[in-house]
């Protein structure tokens, strides 16, 4: 009997014509590079979909410019810092089931108390970081 793709170490590329790819392991930051140079055909249209459980806050900030990206909590809490290309910085905190959107450009971060999980559903081409 086959067994499934654990979400946590395989995400999952959304590409052009309706396809889903199972991904590579997730190993650290670095793995974002390798994805890029996979799936950059599909461009602006491809998705990732990716799943992670976190302790501690982020010790960096994140954007992507070539398109939004979905941040759905599924457990705990995760307070998501939003810093817009206008300058512009909110904060929301998502509690299981609740989703925020980071806007193209929008560089954020997160801070949790505990534990908290979410899902990801971003346009991944070109993602980059900066120290927090």
């Amino acid at each position: 009997m086959k067994t499934g793709t654990n979400i946590f170490t395989h995400p999952i590329h959304l590409g052009l014509g309706a396809t889903a790819v199972v991904q590579p392991e997730f190993t650290d930051i670095s793995w974002y590079d390798g994805y890029g140079e996979r799936h950059a055909a599909d461009g602006r249209e491809g998705r990732l979909v990716s799943m992670f459980t976190f302790d501690k806050p982020w010790d960096m900030w994140e954007m992507h410019p070539n398109g939004s990206e979905v941040v759905l909590c599924t457990a705990g809490s995760i307070t998501l810092h939003q810093e817009r290309a206008n300058g512009s910085r909110s904060t929301v905190t998502l509690k299981p089931g609740e989703y925020a959107i980071n806007e193209p450009g929008t560089w954020h971060t997160a801070d949790v108390d505990k534990e908290a999980t979410a899902v990801f559903v971003t346009a991944g081409l070109g993602t980059t970081h900066r120290p927090r």
